[in-house]
């Protein structure tokens, strides 16, 4: 175990700046998109798909997103972060969602340029950005391989680890009854293919996050007059000013992102794979949406955990060697039990079941997605959508290590998860780095063409873009006839 915790540290703790870094960086490369293009965004969310050409709306994509988005790191994780960062670690999940929507929007953005038409559903993610884009095909399969093994047989059980804990802890489930439950629900829905997938994760995702966040509205209410202090605590302990934590900023700002990273994945490509279904008519629309997820998952979502947490003084600080440095709550656990606590010092005897519950909803649909992301890898590897061996390989050993992360220790699960989401995340940083002209030249298009009034339609000739053959080869009805048809004038 020590060994996987040096190796987690050390890809984490440099990866932390990088993924600030890039951040900025390419909120500086497209004009910061993600926040003068908001009200653009907004109209490009409930806009329907071009026609009906295999892809799935803006919604749709929007949602299968933030469910493999929204899960375990929303609130087991916020309560780690402040376990090991102190309140100050808030601070920093905020920054690196404002700035990791950037990333999110150029990698997005790349997933819609690169991506293909397989078995009349359309296709694209890492791997393919990689391939087509930077022409590296070793690096793409590396990549395909790595993303499959680790979102169909590894991270699952980090999600179904917390369902099991959270259970447990609410309703005294032993954890081998709710593995048996989760493991039998999963089946059931990735069985149904690709379409049921979609539709349950736009069943389920709000559901997951009007309850939650009304709940969160619920407690700040009740704690309306520690508002203030909260915000102050929280921001004198980012910056190394506050008495008690000051000497842990440094481990704020590396906790903070990390479970930011974890939690939100900008930069690391897992939202690029539904990005890439989604029909639409240039790719920085699709980019726009999904730099709009983080935000809801990171800034809502997270933000609203870590003021509960903090509000209510349910959470306990320490140091890298175990040294306590706060304990507000003897013996309580960082993890989900923070929140349970903290909804329950507003609503007593409410918290446990309620957080439970959540996240239930939280890391199921993040489940179902993890299938979709592993599929399209192996899809991409096999250059065909998969035959019965391969499709029940993945859903067999899917459901075994959902089975398995469920009984697991959770220490085992959240670090191997971190170690894989780091590597993931270092690669693909890299290459969308490499890809940045790419960002900057659709991004200019896509604002030459607003400028002019028209609904911006993507065609990569002009732009001297190769590898984009999707949009060289999509019929007048996918594209241009299908957009201005439905949207002329519309921005």
């Amino acid at each position: 175990m020590d060994t996987l915790v040096s190796i987690s540290d050390g890809l984490w703790n440099p990866m932390a700046y990088m993924a600030l870094g890039v951040g900025l960086f390419f909120t500086l490369l497209t004009g910061a998109a993600q926040f003068r293009l908001l009200p653009d965004t907004l109209r490009q969310i409930f806009k329907p798909k071009n026609a009906d050409d295999g892809g799935i709306s803006p919604l749709q994509a929007l949602l299968l997103t933030i469910s493999s988005r929204v899960g375990v790191g929303n609130i087991a994780g916020v309560g780690t972060a402040i376990a090991a960062g102190g309140p100050g670690a808030l601070f920093w999940m905020v920054v690196c969602a404002l700035l990791g929507a950037a990333s999110a929007f150029a990698e997005s953005t790349l997933a819609q340029v690169f991506k293909r038409k397989i078995n009349g559903e359309h296709r694209g993610g890492m791997p393919f950005y990689v391939k087509y884009g930077l022409r590296i095909k070793w690096l793409a399969v590396l990549l395909a391989v790595l993303t499959a093994l680790g979102y169909g047989f590894l991270f699952p059980g980090v999600q179904s680890n917390n369902i099991a804990a959270s259970m447990e802890t609410a309703f005294s489930i032993p954890v081998w009854v709710t593995a048996i439950v989760v493991t039998g629900l999963l089946g059931f829905v990735i069985v149904g293919g690709t379409k049921r997938v979609v539709g349950a994760a736009q069943f389920m995702v709000p559901i997951m996050a009007v309850g939650y966040i009304l709940a969160a509205v619920v407690v700040l209410l009740v704690n309306f007059d520690q508002i203030i202090p909260t915000l102050g605590l929280v921001l004198s302990s980012a910056f190394g000013m506050h008495e008690v934590f000051g000497g842990i900023a440094g481990a704020a700002v590396a906790w903070g992102v990390r479970r930011a990273v974890f939690s939100n994945v900008a930069g690391v490509g897992e939202g690029t794979y539904g990005a890439a279904a989604s029909s639409v008519s240039h790719p920085a629309k699709q980019g726009l949406v999904q730099a709009f997820s983080i935000f809801i998952d990171t800034v809502v979502v997270c933000s609203a955990t870590g003021l509960m947490v903090v509000m209510t003084g349910s959470y306990n600080v320490t140091r890298d060697n175990g040294d306590p440095i706060v304990t507000n709550v003897p013996g309580l656990e960082a993890g989900s039990a923070y929140t349970q606590e903290a909804v329950s010092d507003a609503l007593p005897g409410f918290g446990p079941g309620f957080v439970a519950i959540a996240l239930f909803f939280f890391a199921f649909t993040t489940l179902v997605a993890f299938y979709y992301i592993a599929h399209t890898n192996i899809v991409f590897l096999a250059g065909r959508e998969l035959g019965p061996v391969l499709s029940w390989v993945l859903k067999i050993g899917m459901l075994a290590i959902t089975f398995y992360g469920s009984v697991e220790s959770a220490a085992v699960m959240w670090t191997i998860g971190d170690i894989g989401y780091a590597s993931l995340g270092w690669i693909n940083m890299v290459c969308i780095l490499l890809l940045a002209p790419i960002v900057r030249k659709v991004i200019k298009d896509y604002d030459r063409q607003r400028r002019t009034g028209a609904d911006p339609v993507f065609d990569p000739r002009p732009l001297g873009i190769k590898g984009a053959d999707f949009w060289v080869e999509a019929t007048p009805s996918e594209t241009t006839v299908g957009s201005r048809r439905g949207s002329a004038g519309e921005d």
